[in-house]
């Protein structure tokens, strides 16, 4: 009877073995997509961005990190972080180091649910640092541990299983391939960027010239941006030390994140705490919200410090507290708050000269003097004003729908001739004036338009071609005389700063400020 009769049904699959199921597919959809990139991409950099962005999208961890280790001297000298601005600089450079010592010592994966309580790193050793689950994959390369690969999770919750080390594992295994030559990986820590590469690639910031003075240049911000340490930029007004600043954040690691810039000779001293560091509502007069600070406003990117010599004492005081704790304390709050952003600071002053004077703090000085960049004034390239002027031509002629494209070549000799005491800010704007003044149909600047305070100084100027060196100034006598002293004392003490620094009877800072501005460097050959 029908009532009797039995019908199977078909077997459904648990909810849990299809959610698992469709994890596994996407994740292989995903190794497969780094694969196909990977295959495709080229810059080292980049590999290096894509795998820690993919690595977290992967599984779902809040931080990504990966650290190279330089296959000769085997130190550590790579760092790309995905996230993390949660976490203070100081930890998770700590954690980051002691994971990939642990990693590249055991020469195997780590995979910790809470590392505050894993026995292997002993009691409490990351117990203040607010970091739980973490999973670390070494990447290899014909059996040499090359750089690692460190996902980590702040929430307790958020733990890591096996089958995500497993995930982990395949990922890494895929990556190395392309990491995998350490020829290749200890030139683009050694090597510098060709010229013709560095001159394109900083073109497109903005930094314009082709002078063995700007190339010169331009290595040091490219050595600045391949690191994360804090950079301290001197030079005259109007050098470009901003847009210089700007050019270290774009090709940084810190790229995706904000760039804040701040002109500490713009603030009225008594604002510049709040502006800084912040404020909470009713800190003051005036304060009817909460406000977070520029340094806080930088988080997991740049904050630019122009005219950092105009700070009171006690505004260094409290940055140098900023910079040893990596907190701030907003203006009337009692609670501090932990703080990411790389600093990079900037003077038209010798800041060593100003220990020397007792006018800044020596130790807030040795934490902003990580990487010092000394930026040349435009008399130290006048090889490069053509190129500059053409530059600001082509912008302003732009922005005026003017059809000027060149200049008259005695007009273009007297800006190459011509002081320049507002540098790169004032030829710029000198320019900008000149295609004001031409005719919208004019394709040539001419020096007959000149404007007439400028006209006197146009007839008395050689445009002969025979330049300014024709006529050293007594400052170049100078600068000359002191760039052979300083030489001399080096040489004769096997090029030992410390040593010359006592016989010329000036600081090593001093010392190593003038070597920067006169362009002294130790022979190849020594």
């Amino acid at each position: 009877m029908i009532g009797n009769t039995k019908f199977s049904t078909p077997e459904t699959t648990p909810p849990d073995e299809n959610k698992a199921f469709s994890r596994e597919n996407q994740r292989l959809s995903i190794l497969f997509e780094i694969a196909e990139i990977l295959g495709q991409e080229n810059d080292f950099h980049e590999i290096l961005r894509l795998v820690a962005n993919k690595a977290a999208s992967l599984l779902g961890a809040e931080i990504a990190l990966i650290m190279m280790i330089n296959p000769l001297t085997r130190q550590t000298v790579k760092t790309v972080i995905k996230a993390g601005q949660e976490v203070s600089h100081p930890d998770f450079h700590f954690v980051h180091t002691q994971i990939t010592g642990w990693v590249t010592k055991n020469r195997q994966a780590l995979l910790s649910p809470d590392l505050q309580q894993d026995k292997r790193f002993g009691a409490k050793f990351f117990a203040d640092i607010p970091v739980h689950a973490v999973v670390s994959v070494p990447f290899m390369s014909e059996g040499v541990i090359i750089g690692t690969l460190l996902l980590m999770n702040q929430e307790k919750s958020k733990i890591f299983s096996e089958d995500d080390l497993a995930c982990l594992k395949k990922l890494a295994a895929i990556a190395a391939p392309f990491l995998r030559n350490v020829q290749k990986l200890q030139a683009y820590f050694t090597a510098p960027m060709p010229e013709a590469s560095l001159l394109t690639k900083y073109a497109g910031a903005g930094l314009i010239g082709k002078s063995a003075t700007f190339i010169q240049l331009l290595a040091a911000i490219e050595a600045a941006a391949r690191c994360d340490v804090r950079v301290l930029l001197e030079g005259q007004s109007g050098t470009g030390k901003e847009l210089i600043a700007r050019a270290i954040h774009r090709f940084s690691n810190r790229t995706d994140g904000p760039f804040v810039a701040v002109d500490c000779g713009a603030i009225p001293a008594n604002l510049v705490e709040s502006e800084l560091f912040g404020h909470v509502k009713g800190a003051f007069t005036g304060a009817d919200r909460e406000r977070k600070g520029l340094i806080e406003q930088a988080a997991g990117g740049t904050l630019f410090i122009d005219e950092i010599e105009n700070l009171s004492s006690d505004m260094q005081s409290k940055f140098m507290r900023v910079l040893q704790e990596g907190e701030v304390r907003p203006v009337g709050s009692n609670v501090t708050r932990k703080v990411n952003a790389r600093i990079i600071s900037a003077s038209s002053m010798s800041v060593s000269d100003l220990v020397e004077k007792g006018k800044f703090r020596s130790d807030l000085f040795y934490r902003l003097h990580v990487y010092p960049i000394y930026v040349p004034s435009l008399a130290d390239r006048r090889e490069d004003i053509p190129l500059l002027a053409n530059h600001f031509l082509a912008k302003f002629a732009a922005e005026q729908n003017k059809r000027a494209t060149s200049f008259h070549a005695r007009l273009l000799d007297f800006m190459r001739q011509r002081v320049w005491l507002g540098n790169i800010r004032e030829l710029e704007n000198f320019v900008e004036r000149l295609v004001t003044l031409v005719p919208a149909e004019e394709q040539m600047v001419s020096h007959e338009i000149l404007p007439a305070d400028v006209q006197p100084e146009f007839r008395r100027a050689k445009t002969s071609g025979a330049g300014p060196s024709a006529n050293p100034s007594l400052n170049h006598y100078m600068q000359d005389f002191e760039k052979q002293i300083i030489q001399q004392a080096l040489a004769d003490h096997d090029w030992n700063q410390s040593k010359a620094a006592r016989a010329l009877k000036i600081s090593e800072q001093k010392l190593r400020y003038r070597m920067m501005k006169l362009g002294i460097a130790r022979p190849a050959s020594e």
